[in-house]
Formats: structure tokens, sequence, C-alpha cells
């Protein structure tokens, strides 16, 4: 050993050893904790993942399922010809339907392909079990749908027409919605801008904020001649101005941008019940005639009242008006949406006094004065029987142990032009056929030539704009 080596004693070694005895101990707790960390970070990441992972393919299925309840509800629509045609000698008694409110009961008639719940609200309309059927049913999500009739509504975005036509028609129905005396109190104070706004003034800003034209509409239905200028600049002299639009309302919500459609309007003559669209008065959709078979009683008296002669008491009594709203109440729960009406004239004779069916005597049991009318022939331009515009608000729910996503779908479909959907059970006899229907019926079953990348594009360009026996679609929207 070299001398410069310093000769450690004994003692000092221990007690070096001693002092270096807990290094590996501490090494080791440190690498522990650093190993912890990783492992709440990892496990918290891989968590959060999962759970995302899972919420997306809980809500993919939710969103499928209320599309599935929307084209089921279109099918359902499409088909009531069929079904109106099965069922026509038990309406025989009521002079004839032109349509049956099917759609109504879309969401007990489409249980038999939704859920367990689904398929009880079914059992309720038949006494099947869906349970021995094959493909039917959904497991681990279901669906809620609603159909609305949106021409049973009075159309705000009449007027967006542009003719005076509209514009007139669009008049009548707001004046005779917002004409009843217990609605004054609406227009006498101040709406939610701080300004007062009368009933005039709040038919002339609808009118004026979807025409296409710059001038005034001055709201009159005495069908004399009144002088107007150019729309005021009203909402530019709000706090946060703007101007108006001069073109359609793309949704409801927009109403709250006109003037005098104050939160207190909203709830009486928009959407007296928030949340249920069932209960709505107004729609931004629909073909400008007001279906009175399926219209509720306050638009079928605002319908009514904006043709009547000035001073009707049916428009200007609240008693009579109680009496009205009560025994169309009675009569729709009586029927269970059955057509009251055959005709827009047969509806005319009957609140006139003058027409049979099952709602004239009840009119007359309630005390009812006949209604005389100053405007009839706009009265009968519209109205109608039919619908051709729905609403289908479709909520899918996929459940997953305690978890429940939820997926909802607004829908408008036009079914305006819309062809009958083919009969699958229809059979054709070949002897039947002339020789230019059977070659077309030959040529129709052959397998039509494709683009090298298997696409037919003259024929998917001459689908897409082919009518759809199950309606246009309008607007969608996903929640």
């Amino acid at each position: 050993m070299s001398r410069l080596t310093p000769q450690l004693s004994p003692r000092f070694r221990r007690y070096r050893l001693r002092r270096q005895r807990g290094v590996a101990l501490v090494m080791v707790l440190g690498s522990l904790a650093i190993l912890a960390v990783l492992l709440v970070e990892f496990q918290d990441e891989t968590s959060a993942d999962l759970g995302h992972a899972l919420s997306e393919r809980d809500g993919i299925q939710a969103e499928y399922a209320a599309r599935s309840a929307v084209n089921l509800s279109r099918l359902l629509i499409a088909a009531e010809p069929t079904i109106r045609q099965a069922v026509g000698p038990l309406m025989a008694f009521m002079g004839g339907v032109n349509q049956l409110p099917v759609w109504e009961f879309t969401d007990a008639i489409m249980g038999i392909f939704n859920d367990a719940a689904g398929a009880e609200r079914f059992k309720t309309l038949a006494p099947l079990d869906p349970s021995h059927g094959k493909a039917l049913g959904m497991t681990g999500a279901g669906f809620e749908v609603e159909v609305i009739d949106e021409d049973s509504k009075v159309n705000f975005n009449m007027a967006a027409r542009g003719d005076a036509f509209s514009q007139q028609r669009l008049a009548l129905l707001l004046l005779g919605l917002v004409g009843g005396a217990q609605y004054s109190p609406l227009f006498d104070e101040r709406d939610h801008d701080g300004n007062f706004s009368s009933r005039l003034d709040l038919c002339s800003a609808v009118i004026d904020w979807t025409d296409p034209d710059t001038d005034g509409f001055p709201c009159d239905t005495s069908g004399q001649f009144v002088a107007v200028g150019a729309e005021d600049a009203y909402y530019q002299t709000l706090p946060d101005g703007y101007e108006r639009k001069n073109s359609a309302f793309d949704s409801l919500e927009e109403l709250h941008r006109v003037r005098g459609v104050s939160d207190d309007f909203w709830a009486t003559f928009v959407e007296p019940r928030p949340f249920d669209p069932s209960s709505r008065i107004a729609t931004v959709w629909g073909q400008g005639k007001v279906n009175v078979n399926t219209a509720n009683a306050q638009t079928l008296l605002a319908v009514i009242c904006g043709a009547a002669v000035e001073g009707t008491p049916l428009c200007v009594d609240s008693e009579e008006q109680a009496k009205f709203l009560s025994m169309i109440g009675m009569v729709k729960m009586m029927t269970q949406g059955a057509p009251l009406f055959s005709s827009p004239a047969n509806f005319a004779k009957v609140v006139k006094g003058q027409g049979g069916g099952l709602i004239a005597p009840l009119i007359k049991m309630a005390g009812l004065q006949p209604v005389v009318f100053r405007l009839e022939d706009e009265l009968l331009k519209a109205v109608a029987t039919e619908s051709k515009v729905f609403s289908i608000y479709a909520t899918g729910v996929a459940t997953s142990g305690k978890r429940r996503t939820v997926r909802r779908i607004h829908a408008v479909v036009d079914f305006r032009g819309a062809p009958m959907p083919p009969d699958p059970f229809k059979s054709v006899d070949p002897s039947t056929l002339s020789s230019d229907e059977a070659t077309a019926a030959i040529e129709g079953a052959k397998p039509k030539a494709e683009t090298p990348d298997g696409f037919d594009q003259a024929s998917g360009l001459e689908n897409a704009f082919r009518p759809d026996p199950g309606g246009r679609i309008i607007y969608y929207r996903i929640e």
C-alpha cells in the first residue's frame, strides 16, 4: 500500500458505513414515488380516453337511434294514404276524409322497432308481442319521437313570398290571433325594448321583417286604400341597433328580434308551454294554409276572427271565446284526432251555423252565435284540410350501465309533391301488360351500366333531384 493512502481505522470505517446504510432505501422510496405518480397519471389518461371512447360510442348509437326514428316517421306519414284507404269505410259516416292524422300516434306505432318501453307502447295499439318477430326492436338504445303538424299553425313566413295576397292573408291571421280583449295588457305596456307596440305595429313589424320590399305594410283589413311610406328605422334606434332582415325567418327563435315580440307575447302566442312543440301556435315552416282539422282551438279562433265582421261576439267577448275553446277541446278529446271537416267550405258552413256533422250540434249546445264573414273568399283560401309539412322531434337514448347518452334531432319534412311509395304487396300479371310495358319492365330489371369507378354519375344526379316518397328535408338540426 502506498504511503499516500491514508489508513482508516476500523472505528471510522464502521462510522462511515452506518452513515451510508439508508441511501439504498431512500433511492428505492424515491423511485416508487415517481412510479406511483406516473402510474396515477397514466391511469387518469387511460380512464379519460376510455370515457371519451364510450361517450363517443354511445353518442353515435343514440344519434342513429334518433335518425331511425326520423326515417320511420317519414315512412309512416308517406303511408297515410294507404292507411286511409284501408279504414275508409269506417270513416264514411263523416262525409269523406282527406287525411288521417296518423303522425299523432308515431311514437306508439313505431314502438315495434324500439326498445322494451317502446314495445310496451305498441301493445296498447294492437294485441301483438314484438318479441316473437325477427329483426325487431333495439338493444342498449331506444328513441322517443313526436311529429308536429306545422300546417296546423299560423305561418309567420307567409309574407316572405312578396305578393300582396300573402301579406294580406297573414295580416288577417295575426289580427285575428291577437284581437281578443283579454290580450290588451300585452299591448298597453312597454315591450322588452322599452317602447309601446300596438297590435297594428306588431302585425306590420312581422310582415315587414320578411317581405322583400322596403315599403311599410299598413295591416289594414278594411279593404280601403291606405297610403304607406317606407319601412321605418325602428331597429336602428335601439341601443344595439340592427337592420330588418327583409327575408324569411330561418327559425322560430328569430322572432325575438321583431318589434313587439316580447317574452309575454312568446308565452301567449308562440309557445305557451315551454319545450312542448305541440303547444306551439306559430311556425316559420308550412305551406301557408292552416289545416282546420289539426289546428288547436286558439289557432281556429284566429282563422275565424281574421275573416269575421267587426264586432263578432266570438271575437270580442272573452266568455264566448272561453266557450269556444272548451268546446273544441272537448270535441278533439271525443274524436281522438279524427278529422272534423271534409273541406274548407264545410268548415265555413259549420262556423256559420249551416253545416251538419259532429261539431255543429255542439256549437248550438254551447250557445255560440253563428259567425258572419265579411271575407269568406279569403277564409276559404287561407284554410285546408290536409297537412304537407311536419316537424319531427326525435330523441335517441343509449344506455350502458349507469351511463345515459342522449342525442336529439329536429327535422322538418315537406311532403308537397312527394309521390306515393311503391306497394311491395302489389303483384303484376305479365299477361295484362302491353308489349311496351313489358319491355319497360324488363329493361328496368336489368342492371345499369356503371362507370369504371363503380358510380353511375348520371343516375346519381337523377336520383338526387327525383321526388322522394318520404318527403324533402328542409331543416335538420342535431343537438
